[in-house]
């Protein structure tokens, strides 16, 4: 669900590309409606295994269109990190019918807005615009995803804008170097332990046979979704979708996403780093925990509750006992994503007060953990946590961008519509011993990695006092 998600985990592109009709093509599909946030929400599948979902909604004008590919930076090769979002980049840089940059240009003109992004376990394509616009946008959609064409000189072009956007979001950012840094110590064998942009000496050895050999593979319509969100009527998408989406052919079987899976920690990791640029120290702690297609019934809700209760605001346990009692933080956050192919994350983070060193607050992390698992979670924190989540995700239905999102992300790691919309009343049935012993089970040291940033004297300071 939409509650867990990080937005700064994706990855923006650019886009670009025209517009031509096609022939219509009769292909059968079967479409269920089913209820999710009290919105309608219909789904099929098309005779070339794309599969489509539909989401009526009226109060304006506009529509959401995305295209989602169950194929993300966790899928790459061993050598060849960042091919994901560097495609995701590419495929705005025109077709055989599309010029670099005419895409965006075109939903511009349209009055519409475009983008793209890519994460651990998929990439995802997206357009807002008019709804009598929804026809040309899935023309171009369409037409994007089975012939982006890879010119030599455009490649290498956008490559090198790649490069620098590692540049500008990683590596002069101490914060995210220390994301970076402790997301690699996290993981022995798995390939979350990547970063979704890839490693800088890797990805400046992508080629443009390496990115269409990528797009060969995993740009199949058997491995990818069309969702559309808004002022539509369900049987007219149905029939835009089998006109444009329809007509795609299979271009590779579908890719079995076959990764390490991540061994049974057994022992706790540590980051620490220094920075001249970074103002003041943090401490950030990541726990390994089951995703959702891992968990046993009812944990992943009950790590989903758990996050909540330890730091989902300033009423949480995390920041009652750290922020306002000890006074030992002057922030601290929690949250849990559970919403992975694989394995998932529950993570802490904390900025100490001004003046108390980064040891004592850490301690008095600890030291606060502890006393949960032992007296337990309290059935009043655990109800107001729910009542939170619960509220967040009904308000998901302002925005078409976050329906879409909901039902696109939960197709790319293999859950279906009816599990999607059942989260609530899964949520509702989470006790409070079922938290408490989702804490005491996950929340182990040796499940876990923390890392810490602190102040560094910078080079012209040291020379000076030298």
């Amino acid at each position: 669900m939409f509650k867990s998600v990080v937005f700064s985990m994706l990855e923006n592109s650019r886009a670009a590309s025209v517009a031509m009709f096609v022939m219509l093509l009769v292909i059968a599909a079967s479409a269920t409606p089913v209820r999710a946030l009290d919105v309608d929400v219909s789904e099929y599948t098309l005779d070339n295994g794309m599969k489509v979902i539909v989401i009526p909604d009226h109060r304006a004008p506009v529509v959401t269109h995305m295209v989602w590919v169950r194929v993300g930076s966790a899928d790459e090769e061993l050598g060849k990190s960042g091919i994901a979002h560097y495609l995701e980049h590419l495929l705005f840089k025109g077709t055989k019918r599309l010029k670099p940059g005419e895409f965006s240009k075109i939903i511009r003109l349209n009055g519409g807005e475009d983008n793209a992004f890519t994460s651990y376990d998929f990439t995802a394509y997206f357009e807002r615009i008019a709804t009598d616009r929804l026809e040309l946008v899935m023309d171009l959609g369409a037409d994007r995803f089975a012939n982006t064409t890879f010119n030599d000189r455009d490649v290498k072009t956008e490559l090198e804008v790649v490069k620098e956007e590692r540049r500008s979001r990683t590596e002069n950012n101490p914060a995210a170097l220390l994301r970076e840094q402790l997301n690699a110590a996290s993981y022995t064998a798995h390939t979350y332990g990547r970063p979704v942009i890839g490693w800088m000496s890797e990805v400046e050895t992508l080629t443009a046979a390496d990115a269409e050999a990528f797009y060969r593979k995993y740009y199949t319509p058997s491995n990818a979704a069309l969702v559309v969100v808004g002022d539509v009527d369900p049987e007219k998408v149905h029939e835009l979708a089998v006109k444009y989406y329809g007509k795609l052919k299979k271009t590779a079987p579908t890719p079995e996403r076959a990764r390490t899976q991540e061994p049974t920690p057994i022992a706790a990791k540590r980051v620490e780093m220094s920075d001249p640029r970074t103002a003041s120290p943090s401490i950030a702690r990541k726990y390994l925990v089951p995703g959702v297609n891992q968990a046993p019934p009812g944990v992943s809700e009950a790590l989903d509750l758990l996050g909540q209760v330890l730091g989902g605001g300033s009423s949480s346990y995390l920041y009652t006992e750290l922020v306002t009692r000890q006074k030992i933080a002057s922030q601290v956050s929690s949250w849990h994503n559970g919403d992975t192919l694989d394995g998932g994350e529950l993570s802490i983070s904390i900025a100490p007060a001004p003046g108390v060193d980064v040891k004592v607050a850490e301690e008095a992390l600890d030291a606060a953990l502890h006393k949960l698992f032992k007296e337990g979670v309290p059935e009043d924190r655990v109800e107001r946590a729910r009542k939170q989540l619960i509220s967040s995700n009904v308000y998901a239905i302002d925005s078409q961008f976050r329906l879409a999102y909901i039902f696109g992300a939960a197709f790319a790691i293999g859950r279906s519509v009816e599990h999607t919309k059942q989260w609530s009343n899964r949520i509702k049935q989470v006790t409070a011993e079922q938290v408490t012993e989702a804490a005491r089970t996950y929340l182990k040291l040796r499940n876990s990695a923390t890392g810490v940033l602190v102040p560094a004297p910078s080079k012209a300071a040291s020379a000076t006092s030298n």
